[in-house]
């Protein structure tokens, strides 16, 4: 099995076979960051076949600060892939350890394991307002893929919602749970919202497009 920091230097087709193997880890936290750094991509390489054009010259500006923060929101989605893994494995040896202050070992596994998918959601609604902020000055050509990257936010989001479900059940304090239960509902909500809105805005400029 692969360790956590190399399963991002794993190619795609041993990456999905990493993924279906008997092993717990790559799991869906670790797909998630995979799929946020996805996300990210899709809305860079929209940017790049923006950028540089007449009819958006006045939006460069903001072209090289979204870029700057998709480049990094990627690098950190596959940061995270290493930190999901490395946190499920802490969360197993908690689970194993039969010692004294296994309450404490689990509480602290466990709070790493709900950190991790709520820093995926976190960057991954940061993408999307970044590819919100890009559907009325994104090259034609590349609005379907603006809106994959909205998709694929939005996946993640999901992704890490299933995550932190069976996760925050496990906590001894039922207020701290409810809370971040509460937390996670709500960044689902917003995501579907504005992957949704972005998704149409995207489709309506493909058919204007078409049209003309």
């Amino acid at each position: 099995m692969p360790g956590p920091d190399d399963l991002v230097k794993l190619q795609v087709a041993a990456f999905a076979a990493a993924t279906a193997a008997r092993t717990p880890t790559p799991g869906g936290g670790s797909v998630a960051g995979v799929v946020g750094a996805l996300a990210a991509a899709l809305g860079e390489m929209a940017l790049a076949f923006t950028r540089g054009k007449k009819a958006f010259a006045e939006h460069e500006g903001d072209y090289s600060a979204i870029a700057g923060r998709l480049e990094a929101a990627r690098q950190t989605f596959l940061g995270l892939v290493a930190e999901d893994a490395r946190a499920y494995e802490a969360f197993q040896q908690a689970a194993q350890y039969q010692g004294p202050g296994k309450p404490a070992k689990m509480k602290s596994a466990l709070q790493a394991a709900i950190a991790v998918p709520g820093q995926m959601s976190r960057q991954a609604m940061a993408i999307l307002a970044d590819l919100d902020s890009l559907t009325g000055r994104c090259n034609k050509w590349l609005l379907s893929d603006l809106a994959a990257g909205a998709v694929l936010a939005e996946a993640v989001v999901r992704l890490c919602d299933l995550n932190v479900k069976i996760n925050a059940g496990q906590l001894d304090n039922q207020d701290e749970g409810r809370k971040v239960l509460a937390q996670s509902e709500d960044d689902l909500a917003a995501a579907g919202k504005l992957a949704g809105k972005i998704e149409k805005e995207c489709g309506l400029r493909m058919a204007d497009s078409r049209g003309g």
